[in-house]
């Protein structure tokens, strides 16, 4: 099929999206969550085709891993999407105008969302859940190291279409090549938004690119802050978690910050991160506090390249400050605007720290691990926006919806 071709029918199918009954698209997602059980065993072989041509110590291979308990995870969130109210049609502004006219804010689809996307297959099932429960036709664009596992995703997703008597392209998948890109970046007039999905040069390259809206959904440059008060035992399991749960992950841990009175904790409060041997770039009043307590061949002198970086592996950096004035210095020098976090018991530094952080996710006393559209209650995600405009932080169904007015009136004229 020509592109061309593609972006057409992909727009139709957009416009029939939003005369589909809201008790259609439930069941069509609980038969998909089903299925998709079912197919289990053809996913993995096919992602399998995938992973032998990625090196395992590349930090996108876990991110292209399919397994049995990655999928049914997969159908879980597919099954809890299903289970939520329908964004559509809600009423969010209504008025008597002095001139009769009843004037209302209704929330309405989008139309076609186009999403391209790295190494991450489960993104194709989850933004094909969110779309179509939010009345959006997808077109996706995934990276050639998924091209087996998307092209394997994306045939289930329009059996299933085909089985409800759905237009199969709801969801199309385009080529693996740059090119593909190109074109939906230029798709004016068939796609309504952009809202790209990995590494910080194609975030920039889309939102350099594109003559469609973008929503962009950025790099995660992860900070934490251990201040004078923290719970030393509570800050050891927030931290190994935030960073090792699962390195390839935008909110893992990238920068520890931790306050000066805290070196003689610090050992104590890294040692489980030796356990995943996870590196240390340490700067240098950190460094002497590690230095003998943490293994020698995993502790290095941070650089200045050291903060600021995504790291998406088992390496973090090491920031030693004097108070919460020079943390959040070095927050709002360095952070991508994904997620923050304070461990403190003071509640005046963690209100401030909550109020002048700049970010779309902040948190006090807890691992930002948690920045997920599922552990918000908001079923998946397409994405986590880190701009201001329209949507930011986890992106659920409420964010892949637009708003028209309606103006309801009895002969008035202006």
């Amino acid at each position: 099929m020509k592109h061309q071709d593609i972006f057409e029918k992909v727009s139709i199918a957009g416009h029939e999206m939003a005369k589909v009954p809201c008790e259609i698209v439930y069941d069509l997602l609980t038969d998909l969550a089903a299925e998709i059980i079912k197919q289990t065993p053809y996913i993995i072989e096919e992602n399998a085709k995938d992973l032998a041509l990625m090196d395992p110590s590349d930090p996108k291979y876990d991110r292209l891993l399919l397994n049995e308990a990655r999928m049914k995870a997969i159908s879980a969130d597919m099954l809890n999407v299903a289970s939520l109210p329908s964004p559509l049609g809600k009423v969010t502004e209504e008025r008597f105008m002095p001139n009769g006219l009843f004037i209302s804010k209704i929330t309405v689809p989008f139309g076609v969302i186009g999403v391209i996307y790295e190494a991450r297959p489960n993104v194709t099932f989850d933004v094909f859940s969110l779309c179509i429960k939010s009345g959006n036709a997808c077109i996706l664009k995934g990276g050639s190291d998924a091209r087996y596992s998307n092209e394997a995703a994306v045939s289930i997703i329009k059996k299933v279409l085909l089985r409800f008597s759905l237009n199969p392209s709801t969801c199309e998948l385009m080529p693996a090549d740059r090119e593909s890109t190109a074109l939906m970046l230029n798709a004016r007039g068939f796609i309504d938004v952009i809202i790209p999905r990995g590494s910080k040069q194609l975030i920039d390259f889309v939102a350099e690119n594109s003559k469609i809206p973008v929503i962009e959904t950025g790099a995660g440059i992860v900070h934490t802050y251990i201040d004078e008060t923290a719970d030393i035992s509570q800050a050891s399991a927030v931290i190994n978690n935030a960073k090792t749960r699962r390195v390839s992950v935008c909110n893992a841990l990238d920068c520890l910050i931790v306050n000066n009175r805290q070196l003689t904790n610090l050992p104590g409060i890294l040692m489980p991160l030796s356990e995943k041997n996870v590196v240390i770039y340490a700067d240098e009043p950190s460094f002497a506090a590690l230095k003998g307590k943490y293994p020698g061949n995993l502790l290095e002198n941070a650089t200045t390249e050291s903060f600021g970086t995504e790291f998406l592996s088992y390496r973090m950096a090491v920031k030693t400050v004097n108070n919460l004035n020079e943390a959040l210095e070095h927050i709002r020098r360095y952070s991508s605007k994904h997620s923050e976090a304070i461990l403190s018991t003071d509640q005046a530094s963690i209100d401030r720290f909550i109020n002048e952080v700049d970010a779309a996710a902040v948190y006090s006393n807890a691992s930002t691990a948690f920045t997920d559209g599922g552990q918000f209650g908001l079923g998946a995600e397409v994405g986590i926006s880190t701009q201001k405009l329209h949507a930011r932080g986890p992106m659920g169904l409420a964010e892949l919806t637009s708003y028209k007015w309606i103006i309801k009136g009895n002969g008035q004229t202006r």
